[in-house]
């Protein structure tokens, strides 16, 4: 099974080596038809503290690192 890969926006970098990463996706409501916008947050591993609040990265599934954190940040990410 091929691990999942995910686009978001990091919402905070205050723990070492781990960031939160806000992911945003569109759906469209079952009865009424309109888009809406659905957001989870993921713990991810970023394994030299580069990236800061505001930047885009993309974040894929991994082992369990710690109780919250399964996902890591990859290496080639998006960063503004």
């Amino acid at each position: 099974m091929p691990k999942r890969v995910l686009q978001g926006t990091v919402v905070s970098a205050a723990s070492e080596k781990t960031i939160v990463v806000n992911v945003d996706r569109r759906v469209r409501h079952p009865l009424y038809k309109k888009t809406i916008t659905r957001s989870n947050k993921f713990h991810a591993h970023d394994e030299n503290n580069t990236h800061k609040i505001g930047d885009k990265v993309r974040i894929i599934e991994c082992r369990p690192i710690s109780k919250k954190k399964t996902w890591t940040v990859l290496a080639d990410s998006i960063t503004s």
